[in-house]
């Protein structure tokens, strides 16, 4: 079976495509990196369901509904979240993959990839949760200067 198209977005796609259930991986990523690293793009949609999100046009709200729906229904084996680093909007797609990981109550073998100075940076999974917290990132930076927290 072929592959979807090279260009797909994610809240197009049905949660129970057959797809989804004969590749059991997903790379869900930003919009703009297809276009603006179609290298690393190429290297990350490799074996996997690549569909395109883009943070600016979706609430993550939605994103997440439809994320919490395809995983209560398809077993997948890996998710990868590839954005660019540094975006406003980007980061909510990782923090929405966060959050679908909590309410499912699954641990999810998912990858966060972010990409800075034309490379991939991985992502562990407690960045992307502390990241979350202003107050905490905002202790470490005390911390690092040598202030008094």
């Amino acid at each position: 079976m072929e592959d979807f198209p090279v260009y797909r977005e994610f809240m197009t796609v049905n949660v129970c495509s057959k797809r989804f259930r004969e590749k059991r991986k997903l790379l869900l990523y930003g919009e703009c990196v297809r276009d603006e690293y179609p290298e690393i793009y190429q290297r990350y949609a490799a074996g996997r369901v690549s569909l395109a999100i883009c943070m600016e046009k979706e609430h993550m709200n939605m994103v997440g509904f439809k994320l919490a729906g395809l995983l209560a229904r398809i077993d997948l084996e890996e998710i990868v979240v590839l954005t660019v680093d540094g975006s406003p909007h980007c980061i909510q797609l990782h923090f929405t993959i966060e959050e679908v990981e909590k309410i499912l109550g699954k641990n999810l073998n998912r990858k966060h990839y972010v990409i800075e100075n034309g490379r991939a940076v991985s992502i562990s999974k407690k960045a992307v949760k502390k990241a979350r917290y202003l107050s905490y990132i905002e202790n470490v930076l005390k911390k690092a200067r040598g202030d008094n927290v």
